[in-house]
């Protein structure tokens, strides 16, 4: 009777995980809108140091995933996207990633 309380249990855990990976379209949209503020503007250019930050409409979801949760660990330096990806949960990296590799490299497309 133990065993089947511990698997069933085992068996809840991974099928709410699942549900909570797979990253919602549109509260992506929502959660994204902030990253339009440099990775949506074409051409943009920080005034220091000079530098062309990148397009992420359109980019591999997994690639999105794991560059703001090394963001949000620290593991990848850049104090803007530090700060950027350090309020972020699980649920809205997956929802932004979601979101943003449906995106065309066109800031104005959806």
């Amino acid at each position: 009777m133990m065993i089947r309380k511990i698997l069933l249990t085992s068996l809840l855990c991974l099928a709410s995980f699942n549900v909570f990976a797979a990253g919602d379209y549109d509260a992506g949209k929502i959660k994204a809108y902030t990253c339009t503020g440099c990775h949506g503007i074409v051409d943009y250019k920080n005034t220091y140091p000079t530098y062309k930050v990148p397009r992420i409409g359109g980019q591999n979801k997994e690639y999105l995933v794991i560059a703001l949760q090394g963001f949000k660990s620290g593991e990848r330096e850049h104090k803007t996207m530090n700060l950027q990806a350090e309020a972020l949960t699980e649920q809205d990296i997956e929802d932004i990633a979601v979101y943003l590799e449906a995106q065309t490299n066109n800031p104005e497309a959806e």
